[in-house]
């Protein structure tokens, strides 16, 4: 066997270790206001009628990682428990200019981007105790972003198996094609974390996968 097909295998039993685990610890990452924590809000509303955290229009509400234990989803017999890290948006820039453009007095705007800052380096770190991803992208927006390529790239290194969900396909301007053919090697499902949109589907990938 070459070494190519042994670097599959090897990969393909990793992944299938993984997502056969009865509980997983599964982080949903994405750029700001990519729609992180209204899919947190929505799984865990879905299936324990709890939420995890208000949403804003403004960059960077979420700054510090949010966790929830003990989520079971259930889909077509297939069963799974998780731990729901809803993770501060990643960037590689963090400009305080850009919450004062929300109206935000410059005080407090340097305060979020510090604070901000300093979730982004949290986020990373908890990369390490995960066992998933869940990754949020904004499918109206560009999808070869450098924040995209960033963490797609240092998920891929860690060998952290992820699934893709293309929000906000409520929107006219949705193109999920888009982000499909920017990163044909992950399965992506098209959803409307904010009005449920081909929710389900998402809820089945993730039973079959990390249940």
């Amino acid at each position: 066997m070459g070494l190519i097909n042994k670097v599959k295998l090897n990969f393909s039993s990793m992944i299938k270790k993984i997502f056969n685990k009865r509980k997983a610890r599964i982080g949903i990452y994405g750029p700001p206001n990519a729609g992180k924590t209204t899919l947190a809000n929505r799984i865990i509303r879905d299936w324990t009628g709890d939420a995890m955290g208000a949403v804003s229009s403004v960059p960077h509400e979420t700054r510090r990682a949010r966790r929830r234990e003990g989520v079971t989803i259930e889909s077509n017999g297939s069963k799974v428990s998780l731990d729901i890290v809803d993770t501060p948006g990643l960037a590689t820039k963090v400009d305080f200019h850009e919450f004062m453009s929300h109206g935000l007095e410059e005080d407090e705007a340097k305060r979020r981007a510090k604070e901000a800052t300093e979730g982004i380096i949290e986020a990373v770190k908890w990369l390490d105790d995960l066992d998933g991803v869940i990754l949020v992208m904004d499918s109206t927006e560009d999808p070869f972003t450098q924040v995209n390529v960033t963490v797609i790239g240092n998920m891929e290194a860690r060998k952290l198996p992820l699934l893709i969900a293309a929000n906000k396909i409520d929107l006219p301007e949705s193109s999920p094609a888009r982000i499909r053919s920017a990163f044909p090697q992950h399965t992506l499902i098209p959803i409307s974390a904010l009005d449920g949109h081909n929710i389900d589907s998402l809820y089945e990938e993730i039973a079959q996968h990390f249940g």
